[in-house]
């Protein structure tokens, strides 16, 4: 994801998924701006997000828990989130990824928020149950990459059919399994 991100950098509209958002990046002022919100945000809410849930950084450095989970809150909150919904109106895919990417925005958003009001209660249980799922959209990113990876290897679809198929196979999958965690009491 690291390497992915710094294509963008500098602010490049010639790489790789711009190349075929060229109608947005062109004809809607704010397309690229907050693409770029979402990029270079939702990377430093990976790193801040993959810290979260290690025992040791818990026990050891709860003030670098807490300072992480700020930073990985307030990009959710903030950033990544919202530019991840503007930027999920404008999918390729048709309806049916645009309804994905924005329910998947729209969620992250509602489950980070949640997260945060209720540690500022100290229901510390509750607050990590909605971090996981957070978190599990969070991971959309890298888990949407796998799934393309796999669809197009094994199936060979053409790419619109990927991107429909793989807006929804990103997030929900890493849904089921947070909940299937949670209900199992494994966290």
């Amino acid at each position: 994801m690291v390497q992915i991100t710094l294509r963008y950098i500098p602010l490049n509209s010639e790489v790789s998924f711009l190349q075929i958002k060229q109608t947005e990046v062109s004809g809607i002022k704010a397309y690229l701006p907050i693409f770029y919100i979402h990029v270079y945000s939702a990377i430093f809410v990976l790193l801040a997000g993959f810290t979260q849930f290690n025992p040791k950084i818990l026990a050891k450095y709860p003030k670098v828990h807490k300072w992480l989970g700020y930073l990985y809150a307030g990009f959710v909150l903030l950033l990544a989130a919202p530019s991840g919904v503007f930027i999920g109106w404008f999918a390729n895919g048709g309806l049916i990824a645009k309804t994905s990417f924005v329910i998947l925005g729209v969620l992250w958003f509602w489950f980070t928020l949640k997260a945060v009001l209720l540690i500022l209660k100290r229901k510390i249980s509750d607050h990590k149950k909605f971090m996981y799922r957070s978190f599990a959209l969070a991971t959309s990113a890298i888990t949407l990459r796998l799934w393309k990876v796999i669809l197009v290897y094994l199936f060979h679809p053409a790419p619109m059919d990927v991107y429909q198929i793989i807006a929804w196979l990103g997030w929900i999958p890493n849904l089921l399994i947070a909940e299937w965690l949670i209900k199992r009491k494994i966290i």
